[in-house]
């Protein structure tokens, strides 16, 4: 039972947490490109529109995982291990940046959009992008560690 509600898990995370992590890589300059205009904004605005609902979608989708792992960890009686436990606070860490960081920033640039250049949230939108993609970053690299974290699982005593 543990092998398949672990295969589960990592099939979860890969279907659920890599196109959020792509999505959210590639938005920062699509939106970038979209509001400020020229040739190809009407097809940034259309890619920023499904990055920004991928993102979305699959983040909600994601909440699967981290649940998934939480049945794993029981059923391989490790949840009390420390590897575990900073997996789980990086989880946590990356999914409040995601829904306190990114997901705003990205509204906030599709409403531009949808308003147009004249309205003063433009200007606000634009601003806003310049940290988003180093809250991009922070979250792939908490999800990175994570990863690391359980294929290494360092004191594991399971003998893996």
């Amino acid at each position: 039972m543990a092998k398949f509600l672990l295969s589960l898990h990592v099939l979860a995370s890969v279907l659920f947490i890599g196109p959020v992590a792509v999505a959210v890589s590639m938005f920062p300059r699509r939106a970038k490109a979209a509001l400020a205009g020229g040739p190809e904004a009407a097809a940034d605005a259309g890619v920023l529109r499904v990055l920004h609902r991928i993102t979305q979608v699959y983040a909600l989708l994601g909440l699967a995982v981290p649940l998934m792992g939480i049945g794993v960890a029981q059923v391989m009686d490790v949840l009390g291990q420390s590897w575990l436990i900073v997996s789980m606070v990086l989880t946590a860490l990356a999914a409040l940046s995601l829904l306190l960081f990114v997901l705003p920033a990205q509204q906030a640039a599709v409403d531009a959009l949808d308003l147009g250049a004249e309205a003063p949230e433009h200007g606000k939108a634009v601003q806003g992008l310049k940290a988003l993609p180093m809250t991009a970053g922070v979250f792939n690299l908490l999800w990175a560690v994570v990863v690391v974290l359980m294929i290494i699982r360092p004191g594991s005593t399971t003998g893996a």
